[in-house]
């Protein structure tokens, strides 16, 4: 089925480099040190559910939910790019032990399972913003039904190949710390929490840009 293929790899090639869950294993790392091996298992989990619904929703519903509300795509920059710059920030100005300070400020760290863990860090305005674009343009063929599921399919399989990877990259996040050792893991977050900080103001910037380009009503 070449049709399921083109779009799978369309989605996945599109979102993947966007979510990138990589780069965000350091933060999540720094968020959940206090947490035992089972809770971090348990959130990588539920990240990735998370992920999956809020990029599936923002593909078929996205456009729809924005013009209800009258709600621009630069908007939604602007209000995730602050949002992410202010998180970047925080995680920047830790004490010299982040993860001693994370580990003394939580309990279980559930409660942190959607925000901040899965929206902005891992499914940030970026990519709802592409998931957005990439169901409001999509040629999905109303008229022939076997096409129609053939082409829901192939989209709802590259979300949920995105998610796989968030939630393999997070499940094995602690032999990250132990390859790294304790002080090369907290050079990493401070590195991963300047680049979260520049991609929030990134990511703002363009709304601005966006939004200056577009009519005042």
């Amino acid at each position: 089925m070449p049709g399921f293929v083109n779009i799978f790899f369309l989605v996945f090639a599109a979102l993947f480099p966007i979510v990138n869950p990589l780069s965000n294993v350091p933060i999540f790392i720094q968020m959940t040190a206090g947490n035992a091996p089972e809770i971090r298992h348990q959130l990588s989990r539920d990240i990735a559910i998370g992920g999956f619904l809020l990029l599936l929703v923002s593909t078929f519903l996205g456009s729809h939910i924005l013009v209800f509300f009258g709600i621009t795509l630069p908007v939604v920059r602007i209000a995730g790019g602050a949002v992410i710059f202010i998180m970047g920030w925080r995680l920047l100005n830790q004490g010299d032990n982040p993860i001693e300070d994370h580990r003394n400020g939580h309990s279980d760290g559930l409660e942190h399972s959607f925000y901040p863990l899965t929206m902005p860090l891992t499914v940030g305005p970026g990519s709802i913003a592409t998931a957005i674009a990439l169901g409001s343009q999509w040629p999905i063929a109303l008229a022939n039904f076997r096409r129609l599921l053939l082409e829901v399919a192939a989209i709802i399989a590259g979300l949920a190949a995105v998610s796989v990877c968030v939630y393999l990259s997070y499940r094995f996040s602690d032999r990250i710390v132990r390859i790294l050792g304790r002080t090369g893991t907290n050079v990493f977050m401070r590195l991963s929490a300047f680049i979260l900080l520049c991609i929030g103001l990134q990511i703002a910037w363009d709304g601005i840009a966006g939004l200056l380009k577009l009519p005042v009503s």
